[in-house]
């Protein structure tokens, strides 16, 4: 445990950054908006922690390209705090139970994104570190990262674990299962330009790399899970790479593209992203029955927006053609930097969060993150602004439908507000279509968990399972279920 060991002490200052820094490329450290608006702000330590606990989003980038031995990783207490201030509400009546905890030993450590479930209730998904230890790729003994099992009574089984040039390493996203219970996914490094991939596990166990990024203009460090069409073909993004001449966003080697991949292993690029259309589109996609393709970037668009974009939602037409829905923008009401996957509605309605923005009032003036909505005619509706309170902070990954309508998520911060040096933990929560939200758990750092990540599967008894980044007992990260 000792990479957790010790933070980096910030001292505290309250002036709000003017501008982002220029974009940082090289082969360890992603950069997208949000990173580098993060990074900028000027934070206080974490009280007592000894673990490296913050934004699931920005946990995740980090943590999976850092690529040095974990007793050298930094602390992350520098890249992001907020000055939580809301009087701490009564604990939900919702029941909480951990099914897992991580050790980021042989048995994997910060899981990530939201999880896939078979109908015998078994839970699957990635870790970005642990897995084989000892090897000389994966900078012992930090782990390449793995593909895991845990059953409905917590027994947890390492599916894959990888390896690292020429295979695959560092899986930032989640998993797609074919009917055929064969799961695919993207690593954010790994493959022969150690740039990133594009793998197939099947029901053995056995690993294949479908497609290895080179960074050029095919794109590199894929961030997102990959989508099916009813034919079999795979889509996704990468964060960088594609327009690499004409990206004209900092310093980035091309802003990211879109990408297809056939059954029979062809690789095509759809779109490469300029900047002024939309950069770093980690979020990954959504389709429609026409074939049409739904994202968010998490930078671009108008680009004097802090100095990069704060990001667009887009739409990608089977022929390629590439319409930007949205841009975000100052002052930042309607939210700021979109960071994760879109859900759709049958009306063609789009939903999704945004990481910052929304109440202008708190995080200094940065905005705690919002849920939105997106009509067909472009118009966008939030749907709900969180406030630094114990409703939470800093919504992030996917949204989930239920049967009625209702909206479930996670916020990484907020909820227990004593919880984190003041920060919260993170919650749980359910918004109707109305904008009425409900904390259905507040995360406690204790055996509980602590920021939650990667959104929420829902069982048809209405149980939630999804996974935290760790808590301030020593796990790596946990698989839980919530009980109704």
């Amino acid at each position: 445990m000792s990479g957790r060991a010790g933070s980096t002490h910030v001292s505290h200052q309250t002036a709000r950054p003017q501008a982002l820094p220029a974009y940082r490329q090289d082969n360890h450290k992603p950069h997208s908006a949000i990173l580098n608006f993060a990074t900028e702000f000027n934070v206080s330590p974490l009280s007592g922690a000894n673990l490296i606990m913050i934004v699931a989003y920005f946990e995740n980038k980090q943590s999976i390209t850092t690529h040095i031995p974990a007793v050298n990783r930094p602390s992350m207490s520098g890249i992001i705090l907020l000055l939580l201030c809301a009087a701490i509400q009564p604990a939900s009546a919702q029941t909480l139970k951990v099914l897992y905890n991580f050790t980021n030993g042989t048995d994997g450590g910060l899981p990530n994104y939201i999880l896939v479930r078979d109908q015998a209730g078994n839970l699957y998904g990635t870790t970005e570190e642990g897995g084989d230890i000892n090897s000389s790729n994966c900078n012992p003994p930090q782990g390449c990262g793995t593909v895991f099992k845990v059953t409905p009574r917590g027994k947890e089984t390492v599916i894959y674990d990888f390896k690292d040039n020429p295979d695959a390493a560092y899986p930032g996203a989640g998993l797609s299962r074919d009917a055929a219970g064969n799961f695919y996914g993207t690593t954010f490094l790994g493959g022969t330009s150690n740039m990133g991939t594009v793998y197939r596990l099947d029901k053995t166990g056995k690993e294949t790399v479908l497609y290895s990024f080179t960074g050029g203009h095919d794109g590199g460090n894929p961030f997102s899970t990959v989508i099916f069409d009813p034919d079999g073909n795979l889509y996704g993004t990468t964060e960088i790479g594609g327009d690499t001449e004409g990206c004209d966003i900092g310093d980035m080697n091309g802003c990211g593209v879109v990408f297809k991949i056939s059954p029979s292993g062809k690789f095509t690029v759809l779109h490469r992203f300029n900047g002024y259309d939309g950069a770093d589109p980690a979020g990954g996609l959504v389709r429609d029955e026409g074939g049409n393709l739904y994202g968010t970037t998490t930078a671009g668009g108008i680009t004097s927006c802090h100095n990069g974009g704060c990001g667009t939602v887009f739409k990608l037409s089977p022929s390629g053609k590439e319409t930007v829905l949205l841009k975000f923008n100052l002052p930042g009401t309607g939210g700021i930097f979109p960071n994760g996957p879109l859900i759709r509605d049958a009306s063609g309605n789009l939903y999704g969060t945004t990481t910052w923005g929304g109440d202008m009032s708190c995080a200094d003036q940065a905005g705690c993150g919002t849920v939105f909505r997106l009509d067909k005619g472009g118009k966008e509706t939030v749907l709900y602004k969180f406030k630094d309170d114990a409703n939470g902070a800093l919504p992030n990954g996917p949204l989930l439908w239920d049967a009625d309508g209702n909206l479930y998520g996670t916020s990484s911060l907020g909820g227990i507000l004593s919880c984190n040096g003041g920060d919260g933990c993170g919650t749980i929560f359910k918004l109707t279509a109305s904008g009425n939200i409900t904390t259905l758990y507040k995360f406690k750092g204790e055996a509980d968990g602590a920021h939650p990540n990667g959104g929420l599967v829902r069982d048809s008894a209405g149980h939630l399972y999804g996974t935290t980044q760790g808590d301030f007992q020593g796990t790596w990260g946990s698989v839980f279920e919530l009980t109704p």
